[in-house]
């Protein structure tokens, strides 16, 4: 299971989904989605989404067990 912490890093920054989304290339919808667990991101999508947010990528998304 790949959890995420992209509201968080998102707040921190005072971004909007849709604004997010628009620097990363997909629409506001897939953000919501990524951050209720409902969308596994593609290793490309949760990279830009680290570096949009200037952390490593371990800080935004963890892999747990299931």
């Amino acid at each position: 299971m790949i959890t995420n912490r992209i509201k968080e890093h998102r707040a921190r920054l005072n971004l909007k989904q849709e604004e997010l989304a628009k620097l990363v290339g997909v629409r506001r919808e897939t953000i919501g989605n990524l951050e209720k667990g409902k969308y596994n991101p593609s290793l490309v999508l949760a990279w830009n989404i680290a570096q949009v947010f200037g952390v490593p990528i371990e800080e935004v998304f963890t892999v747990t067990p299931d």
